[in-house]
């Protein structure tokens, strides 16, 4: 088998090498954009991008079940992306930082809107 030569030269494959994503940075990346492939996960970041909300008011503000939001809560708070916070009997969700927010707006200037 003939060997290929590359274009790029050994300084700039190093570091092209060297910056793509691998093991569980590779993981944790594929895990985190993943969250933003989803219709229903995008709209409820959306919505607690402007304020803390309870799985009821999700659910009336964006026309679906709770049982649907309390799911995606479930997992958007495993992944990290959401933190809950409890008054009396009722759970309050929010954004657990700014880099969410950040990525979503990123996405709809990337898109032109």
């Amino acid at each position: 088998m003939e060997e290929q030569m590359l274009l790029l030269d050994k300084r700039t494959q190093a570091m092209v090498e060297s910056y793509i994503p691998s093991g569980d940075m590779l993981e944790g990346l594929v895990c985190f954009f993943s969250v933003f492939a989803d219709g229903t996960r995008l709209r409820i970041l959306s919505a607690l991008s402007i304020t803390e909300m309870c799985v009821t008011d999700l659910a009336r503000v964006l026309h679906i079940h709770q049982t649907t939001v309390s799911h995606q809560l479930r997992l958007l708070k495993n992944l990290g992306m959401v933190r809950a916070s409890r008054c009396g009997k009722v759970i309050f969700y929010s954004l657990r930082g700014d880099a969410v927010n950040e990525v979503l707006l990123k996405g709809v200037e990337f898109l032109g809107y």
